[in-house]
């Protein structure tokens, strides 16, 4: 075999000795001072942020700020988010600051009113902050703003999602630390805070007030045109479910104040509006009887949402109706007629019965001269062979009486045997079908997980219709369950974000430490939309814990096989030795 010989082409200039240290600077340059700049500037961009891109300084911020107020309004609400760190050019270069900003701001804060610049409480006091809260506080208020300021205005309303996301999550992270703690000095968030954040990001993307209509997100519909529908004698509509389930001449009655172009876009808008459905059903995995539920117990809430648009919704229900109605017509002509055939037929009736009520003599047949005496003779004898032969019918009766219990008894031994039979194959039936359906729901939680751990889905849903967001928003929703009457979070938000069609979440948590029956509420809110939220209840019956088995068929064969398996090694080890002995 002859040599291989590999070599690498390199320019001439790199391996001449006159240019050695040239080259040498090169390298030297390239990988160590470029390199290690450029690797410290990204590591040291990446410390600042966390994993969803918000600052870790804005985290500590919302952090200090959530424990210090546990009941949080939505005016303590807006100051706290306009404190983050993505409005502060010192932290964020895409946030400015414009020396017109101190003319500007004033103005704005004297249009708004309200807002108190007494508390010293820094960073929600610094320019950057009061400006952020003023510019939302317009936003939310439909005011108008210099043009200088819209885009400062554009940038803030573009990261507030994002920001309120990350509240929420500060939140939860606190109430979870208050349980894990037993001390009673470390204070939880409250509830109403918790859903004050998913009622202001709706309120942000959607450009209005907390107590305002939500009506006035569809578009020509404004505060004088809402007095006249929100104000209606005939139709007293408050929300959009009220709106879409008008029919369509009443509906159109209504908004008769918009031209059929503005009214045909209202409409368009409305029938776009999402309409979700939810179907819970509560159980406890990894258990042989997942329906009940025990103390101490992970429960299992499988939650399956369904969404629809309102027109798809609405145009069903309007239809079913239409055919509900045109059957009960159809059914009064018909009830007339058959009125009219059984009015019809009394009257014949009637004529029946009168003709009927002329009676003809009935005419009795004569009897046959040849039985006539033999009754006679019957009559005349005494009471010998007569009371024999009725003592002989009586025998005879009781005798086939007898026989018809006996009869009577088989068959309904034969009978109970049957329904035995019967009952035990209904059970067999039922246990075999309770067995299908249960490895049929294994499966599908099987399939489940697997989805869940090997699917990658988009999060782009379906963009939210919204007439004051400067960009394209995607529709999400929050999942989750708490005790209204206790106002405590039961299970922690599940933040939807790949609802196209359909989903199914699991919300998972701990069952109480209690028997007894709880009332829980299960939660959907819209980042999006304001009026749009489902509320389901949410029953459970909690038992007692089942007692250890301290005696199972499965220990006994486990102990079996461990004697099983003694009394082998002490066989080999006998004739082991016997062998030995064999030997010597």
């Amino acid at each position: 075999p002859t040599a291989t010989s590999f070599g690498i082409a390199l320019p001439a200039w790199i391996v001449d000795q006159k240019n050695s240290i040239l080259v040498l600077f090169v390298y030297g340059l390239a990988f160590m001072v470029i390199l290690p700049v450029v690797v410290g500037s990204w590591w040291y961009r990446s410390i600042r942020y966390s994993g969803d891109q918000i600052l870790i300084r804005t985290t500590q911020i919302y952090t200090y700020f959530v424990y210090k107020t546990r009941n949080m309004d939505m005016k303590r609400l807006i100051m706290v988010l306009a404190g983050a760190s993505e409005f502060d050019p010192q932290y964020n270069k895409d946030a400015t600051s414009r020396p017109a900003d101190n003319i500007q701001i004033p103005q704005l804060i004297r249009e708004i009113g309200g807002i108190n610049l007494k508390k010293n409480e820094p960073p929600l006091t610094y320019p950057y902050s009061l400006k952020a809260r003023v510019l939302l506080l317009t936003h939310l208020a439909r005011m108008q703003v210099p043009e200088v300021l819209e885009e400062d205005q554009q940038f803030i309303l573009k990261k507030s999602p994002a920001l309120l996301q990350e509240m929420i999550n500060v939140i939860c992270q606190l109430i979870i630390m208050a349980r894990s703690r037993e001390e009673r000095e470390f204070r939880a968030p409250s509830l109403g805070s918790l859903e004050n954040c998913m009622k202001l990001s709706q309120m942000t993307v959607q450009g209005l007030q907390q107590f305002k209509s939500p009506l006035l997100q569809l578009p020509h519909i404004e505060e004088d045109n809402l007095r006249r529908v929100s104000n209606h004698k005939k139709y007293k509509i408050k929300s959009i479910q009220d709106l879409v389930s008008l029919k369509g001449s009443d509906r159109r009655n209504l908004l008769h104040f918009l031209e059929d172009k503005k009214y045909e876009e209202v409409m368009a808008v409305l029938g776009s509006f999402p309409y979700v459905t939810m179907d819970i059903k509560p159980q406890v995995l990894d258990d042989e009887d997942s329906n009940n539920i025990t103390v101490g117990s992970l429960v299992t809430v499988l939650v399956t949402l369904t969404r629809q648009t309102m027109a798809e919704v609405f145009e069903k229900e309007q239809s079913i109706c239409a055919a509900e109605e045109q059957p009960t017509e159809d059914g009064q002509g018909d009830a007339s007629k058959v009125k009219s055939k059984g009015w019809q037929q009394k009257n014949k009736g009637t004529k029946k019965a009168s003709k009927s009520k002329k009676k003809k003599p009935v005419k009795k047949k004569p009897v046959p001269p040849s039985l006539q005496p033999q009754k006679q003779q019957k009559q005349k004898q005494a009471n010998g062979e007569v009371v024999v032969k009725e003592e002989e019918e009586e025998v005879s009766d009781k005798g086939s009486e007898s026989e018809e219990e006996e009869t009577n008894r088989d068959s309904q031994s034969e009978k109970d045997d049957g329904s035995d039979r019967d009952s035990d194959r209904e059970q067999d039936e039922k246990q075999n079908k309770d067995d299908e359906a249960e490895w049929q729901e294994l499966q599908q939680s099987i399939q489940r997980k697997e989805r869940a751990l090997l699917e990658t889905k988009s999060k782009i849903t379906h963009p939210v219709y919204s007439l004051f967001f400067p960009e394209e928003k995607q529709e999400w929703w929050w999942l989750y369950i708490a005790d209204r009457k206790e106002q405590m979070l039961i299970c922690m938000p599940y933040h939807v974000c790949t609802l196209k069609d359909k989903e199914e979440v699991e919300l998972k948590f701990p069952a109480p430490g209690k028997p007894g029956n709880y009332q829980y509420t299960v939660y959907l809110r819209s980042d999006s939309y304001m009026g749009l939220d489902q509320i389901k209840p949410l029953k459970l019956e909690v038992h007692e814990a089942k007692p250890v088995p301290e005696n199972h068929p499965q220990w006994d064969t486990a102990i079996e096989g461990d004697e099983d398996q003694e009394d082998s090694e002490g066989f080999e080890d006998s004739f082991e030795e016997e062998e030995e002995e064999d030997d010597d």
